[in-house]
């Protein structure tokens, strides 16, 4: 096992300095990880924020997130998850500051992923509107899973236990919903 070489961090895996960190619950590891894709998390944000002081912002706080989130789930690729962690974080900073709900939406809407392309403001926003029509016009049992699980980032066991509803429920509930979600998505881009 591999025990306090913080000298030797270099030569660990992304997933044992997770684990580690995990284990140990010492700061330490996570930021040694962090580090690794720091400049990664910075982009994204710069992408969507559009300014290089909120990015900056953005990079510390999504660290910080990063403290509890990374307890909470399984975490098979680091560098997608926290793509996907940065990349929510980044949106629902945006959403936030017009006091409107955040939805995550890789499942749901494709934008295209060019880190270096100025994306369309108006655009986007028409198809997070549209996103959240459908999400409106789902079945309850559906809808509450998705947004549960999309939005809150809850679980399917949190679910289950927030909703009564047993965990086989809720995966066939937000896999239905996703795929009612892609339909209404696609026709509504259609009219």
């Amino acid at each position: 096992m591999i025990k306090n070489n913080l000298s030797n961090h270099k030569n660990l895996t992304d997933n044992q300095l997770l684990q580690l960190y995990l284990a140990e619950d010492d700061l330490n590891y996570l930021g040694h990880l962090y580090q690794r894709y720091s400049e990664m998390v910075y982009y994204i944000c710069l992408r969507y924020l559009k300014n290089s002081e909120d990015s900056n912002d953005a990079v510390m706080q999504i660290f910080e997130e990063l403290i509890t989130k990374t307890k909470k789930h399984t975490i098979n690729d680091f560098p997608k998850w926290l793509y996907v962690v940065s990349k929510n974080y980044c949106l629902m900073y945006i959403r936030s500051r017009k006091n409107k709900l955040e939805i995550v939406t890789d499942d749901f809407v494709e934008f295209s992923f060019d880190l270096h392309q100025m994306e369309n403001a108006e655009q986007k926003e028409e198809q997070l509107l549209k996103l959240e029509a459908c999400i409106e016009i789902l079945r309850a049992n559906q809808q509450t899973s998705i947004k549960l699980f999309y939005i809150q980032q809850k679980c399917y066991n949190q679910i289950s236990e927030i909703t009564g509803f047993s965990k086989n429920d809720v995966k066939s509930y937000i896999q239905n919903g996703k795929r009612n979600l892609k339909i209404c998505m696609e026709n509504k881009n259609h009219e």
